[in-house]
C-alpha cells in the first residue's frame, strides 16, 4: 500500500533527519516503528503525510508517488494522521469534535451518523461523554477521541504518532485494544511508539530506526527475540 524508496528529509536545509529510509507497509496490516528519541519517528511521518518533502527518493501510495502533496490532498486520498500532539478542538464537545474530522463527507448526512454510531460503539466512553467537551476529558479518552476523529472517514492508511505517549497502563491497554477493531474495518496502520512491547503485540511487521535510518526490518518475531534477550540480560545484570 505505502512505501518508501531511498527517502531522505528535514526540518533545516542541508540538515538531514532522515538519510536513504526505504521501508513498505503492506495493506491490511499494522507496521510498527520503533527507535530511541530523536531517531526520526515523527520525522518519518511528517514526510509522509507532505509536512515536509523529501529531498530525495520516492514514496508511493497504491503505486503512485505522493512526496509532492499537500496534507488535504493525501486527505482526500485516503490518508490520515494523529499527530503525537493532541489533535482536538478542546473547547468543543466529544460529538462535535468528531463531526469535524468528516468534513469529506459532510455532504452526506446518513453517512455521517452511520460513522458517528461506528465510533461510538468501537470507543464506548466517548458515548458516554459525547456532550461533554473535549478540555474535561482524561487523556486516555482524548487519545481515543483523536484515533475517533481521524478514522471517521475510513482512511484507508492511518499514520499513528505515539498513540500511549502520557496514558497510564490502563488506558495504554484500552487504547491498544482497539487497534485491531481499526484494521478489521479495513484500516492499514503505520505505528510509531516509544512502547516496544506493545508496539511489537499489535504489530504485523516492524522496523527500527536509529539516527535517521533503518537499522533492522522483519517480522514481529524477529524483534520479539531480540527484545526479550536485551530484558534477560537487564534483569540478570541488576
Amino acid at each position: 500500500m505505502l512505501s518508501l524508496e531511498g527517502v531522505t528529509s528535514g526540518y533545516v536545509e542541508e540538515i538531514d533527519i532522515l538519510r536513504e529510509v526505504s521501508l513498505e507497509v503492506r495493506e491490511g496490516s499494522v507496521t510498527g516503528v520503533i527507535g530511541p528519541n530523536g531517531a526520526g519517528k515523527s520525522t518519518l511521518l511528517k514526510t509522509i503525510f507532505g509536512f515536509l518533502h523529501p529531498r530525495h527518493g520516492r514514496i508511493l501510495f497504491k503505486g503512485n508517488p505522493i512526496q509532492k502533496y499537500l496534507p488535504y490532498e493525501l486527505k482526500q486520498m485516503g490518508i490520515s494522521y494523529m499527530l503525537q500532539e493532541f489533535g482536538t478542538f478542546p473547547n468543543l464537545t466529544v460529538h462535535d469534535n468528531l463531526i469535524l474530522g468528516t468534513w469529506i463527507l459532510r455532504h452526506d448526512k446518513k453517512l455521517v451518523k452511520q460513522r458517528l454510531e461506528e465510533i461510538y460503539e468501537l470507543f464506548p466512553i466517548l458515548a458516554q461523554r459525547k456532550a461533554d467537551k473535549a478540555t474535561f476529558l482524561s487523556g486516555g479518552a482524548l487519545r481515543m477521541l483523536c484515533i475517533g476523529k481521524e478514522i471517521m472517514n475510513r482512511p484507508k492508511l492511518l499514520l499513528l504518532d505515539e498513540p500511549s505517549a502520557g496514558l497510564s497502563p490502563k488506558f495504554v491497554k484500552e487504547v491498544y485494544s482497539q487497534l485491531q477493531k481499526v484494521v478489521n474495518q479495513g484500516t492499514t496502520i503505520l505505528l510509531v511508539d516509544q512502547n516496544i512491547m506493545k508496539a511489537l503485540e499489535v504489530s504485523d511487521y516492524m522496523y527500527l530506526l536509529e539516527m535517521g535510518q533503518v537499522k533492522q526490518a522483519g517480522p514481529k518475531e524477529d524483534f520479539e527475540v531480540g527484545i526479550r534477550g536485551i530484558i534477560r540480560d537487564s534483569l540478570m545484570a541488576r
